[in-house]
């Protein structure tokens, strides 16, 4: 489902040069559940980031869903991205103004798609993560743990083949982590959703298939 090859990435700026990432090699199936673990500044976000296509490599080739995004242009890439990715940040990422179902439809309004379905669809997610009583509160009448419910039925809504988690239970405590796992879980085994989740919490990733672990760039496990 991803598949990373010889994988380097460079920042530059006009006095230092920084290298995030070097000689990545990861092939991801499809239907995996992964963490990715390592310290702070180890390449984790960047690693997720060139994985769902927000950044690019300054060496090396992506391969999502079988297909070489080298070449592609822009609007190309940001289809891909919207169909086949999902995105959970730590910080949730939710529109204050907008009501939870209207989050959720966010990803949606990219689509060729009649407002009816795309209701239909937000409601559909939401059920999942079992917010179906919240879905005309806001953000802001919500707890971390609803809200970061929230961000992954946004993040499904699309019917995505691949979920990348960033630290998705940062921000909450060990029972909100657990019920967030266990959505993530549910996914993975039931709609073979791939995963790929950063982590600082073994716990939370001894849950997942694989670990993989970074240190200064360069994968070490």
């Amino acid at each position: 489902m991803i598949q990373l090859k010889n994988i380097d990435k460079v920042y530059r700026t006009s006095s230092i040069e920084t290298l995030a990432l070097q000689n990545i090699n990861l092939e991801i199936d499809e239907g995996a559940f992964l963490s990715v673990m390592g310290p702070s500044g180890s390449g984790k976000s960047t690693l997720l980031n060139i994985m769902g296509l927000l950044d690019a490599p300054t060496k090396g080739s992506v391969e999502l869903a079988g297909q070489a995004v080298a070449n592609m242009d822009d609007r190309a890439m940001a289809r891909l991205r919207n169909r086949r990715v999902g995105f959970v940040f730590q910080s949730y990422h939710l529109i204050n103004d907008l009501s939870v179902v209207d989050n959720v439809e966010l990803p949606l309004l990219y689509r060729r798609m009649s407002s009816s379905e795309r209701r239909k669809k937000s409601l559909s997610a939401l059920e999942k993560v079992g917010l179906t009583a919240r879905t005309r509160h806001f953000p802001t009448q919500l707890s971390g743990g609803q809200c970061q419910r929230v961000a992954i039925a946004r993040a499904i809504v699309g019917e995505p083949n691949i979920i990348l988690a960033d630290e998705p239970t940062g921000n909450l405590d060990s029972v909100m982590s657990d019920e967030i796992m266990d959505i993530l879980a549910n996914l993975n085994q039931h709609e073979r959703t791939t995963i790929v989740m950063v982590t600082h919490n073994q716990e939370l990733a001894n849950r997942t298939q694989r670990v993989i672990r970074l240190h200064d760039g360069s994968q070490v496990a």
